[in-house]
């Protein structure tokens, strides 16, 4: 494959709160994700690779004289503020950066979007697992009416305090967070490990109730695996980050040794990450042949196919899906259908297909990620806003949650003692 999947991102519109100052998709509960709209990292923030800084293009030294009259009424703005705002002076950097997000916001596609330096240091850092980051421990979305939780992180405080996907936080700390952006509620939300924050939550069929977390020191996991009942082999993939390649090979070597009679990917909530990491967790489940396709707008497509060195390609498996698998996730999910490599089970994924493209901006001033193609399974399936339909649909209800039920996880173990 070409070197371009190594500095080509997919986004999610989920960001992590976990951290202090983060951006979403950040971590406010702590995609990622996301962001962006998919991990504090407290927004699933749209996880994207981001790539080593492009060589600059020729200094400038203004406005390109065909684009002159086009931008005098932004000059004049410029102008206008500078000499008319009530509280000065302003902070010019403030309506560059201001004036970028703008730009981009005007193309209506969430996933295109600017990234400040705080933002664009803390997805990086998110991505390569090389810090721990306070906050309350949750993916979330950050492009709906309220900030809303995807999932809670395993021990995290939002886990301890009974936040569930689909909670929507409409007040931090007495607040009405009404009409305010999801990163800004998100801000809200992150701070210092020992510090409690209050949130006023909003849960389908219940009054609006307030739970307070104490926010903590946490580290994104990259995943978890165990062996369960009747000899089946378990993985979780939380993210698809720097590392998660390389300690799901190091997970499946371990659990193979114990000679499972199956295997259950569980990509539930699993924003996305890296789309080098996605062909490479695919790669092991699959031996060869096409992964996924890039489409361009010109019609053009580029084909990924497996590397061939896979560990776990002949086990019988089913794979684990619901609204919150975004992105990366698809692609490895997309791929095992597609291929009939496994059954999916669980609810409908959820709809990102697009490709974004990363590209830090001069002077220190963060990224910008850019919509460059979307994405097809090898049968030449979209799913960017559709998602991927499970082989077989299982829901979680409110019961299922009240009493610790789990009917897909239960479904996944009954079609593999079946095939055995």
């Amino acid at each position: 494959m070409k070197s371009r999947v190594l500095i080509t991102a997919i986004t999610i519109i989920v960001a992590i709160c976990m951290l202090t100052g983060a951006f979403s998709s950040g971590f406010v509960a702590g995609r990622i994700f996301a962001p962006d709209s998919t991990s504090e990292a407290l927004s699933f923030l749209d996880q994207m690779d981001l790539p080593t800084p492009s060589a600059p293009a020729a200094e400038e030294s203004g406005t390109p004289e065909d684009l002159q009259q086009l931008f005098e009424p932004f000059w004049q703005a410029w102008d206008l503020v500078h000499d008319q705002y009530v509280d000065q002076p302003v902070d010019d950097e403030v309506l560059m950066r201001g004036a970028i997000q703008g730009m981009l916001d005007s193309l209506g596609d969430p996933h295109t979007s600017y990234l400040d330096p705080e933002q664009n240091k803390m997805l990086n850092t998110q991505l390569q697992g090389e810090e721990m980051y306070e906050g309350i421990g949750a993916w979330v979305d950050t492009s709906s009416d309220y900030l809303t939780i995807i999932s809670p992180m395993p021990g995290s405080p939002a886990e301890k305090a009974g936040l569930r996907p689909g909670d929507k936080i409409i007040a931090v700390d007495g607040e009405d967070m009404t009409g305010l952006d999801g990163e800004v509620v998100r801000k809200r939300v992150i701070g210092p490990a020992g510090s409690t924050v209050v949130l006023t939550i909003s849960r389908e069929g219940q009054e609006p109730f307030d739970a307070a977390l104490e926010r903590a020191s946490i580290i994104v996991p990259s995943l978890e695996y165990r062996m369960l009942d009747d000899d089946i082999a378990y993985v979780h993939l939380y993210i698809f980050g720097d590392t998660t390649a390389d300690e799901l090979r190091d997970a499946l070597k371990d659990l193979l040794k114990e000679n499972p009679r199956g295997l259950i990917l569980d990509l539930r909530y699993n924003g996305g990450g890296y789309l080098n990491t996605a062909i490479d967790v695919a790669s092991e489940f699959i031996s060869d042949g096409v992964l996924m396709y890039e489409e361009y707008g010109s019609g053009d497509r580029e084909t990924f196919e497996a590397n061939g060195d896979g560990v776990a390609t002949d086990i019988p498996m089913v794979v684990l899906i619901n609204e919150g698998s975004a992105s990366a996730s698809e692609i490895v999910a997309g791929a095992i259908q597609d291929r009939q490599r496994a059954l999916l089970v669980g609810e409908t994924s959820f709809g990102k297909g697009s490709v974004q493209i990363p590209t830090q901006l001069k002077n220190d001033q963060g990224a910008v990620r850019i919509t460059v193609a979307r994405w097809l399974t090898p049968n030449g399936r979209t799913i960017h806003q559709l998602g991927l339909e499970p082989d077989y649909i299982v829901q979680i209800t409110e019961e299922d949650l009240a009493a610790d039920r789990d009917p897909q996880l239960d479904k996944a173990l009954e079609l593999l003692l079946q095939s055995n």
